[in-house]
């Protein structure tokens, strides 16, 4: 049940993550174009929270699940 709460409290966290940098900074994960996604993958994800944040969000918008999601925006 740990788990659980943790990964829902990581999933809320990555979702409502704003971008610290680049082209997008201050854009929520969840908002960030799936292109700019797909070249952190090729390239290599942050290393740390972020690029864990990054990862998922990668992963959320590959399977389409974008759109359940968007409810949680804070």
């Amino acid at each position: 049940m740990n788990n659980l709460l943790t990964d829902k409290q990581f999933l809320l966290a990555a979702i409502n993550q704003t971008m610290p940098f680049g082209k997008y900074a201050g854009r929520k994960l969840l908002h960030l174009p799936e292109p700019y996604l797909v070249w952190f993958y090729q390239k290599g994800f942050p290393e740390g929270k972020l690029g864990r944040q990054l990862a998922l969000i990668y992963e959320i918008k590959l399977n389409g699940l974008e759109k359940m999601l968007k409810p949680l925006l804070a």
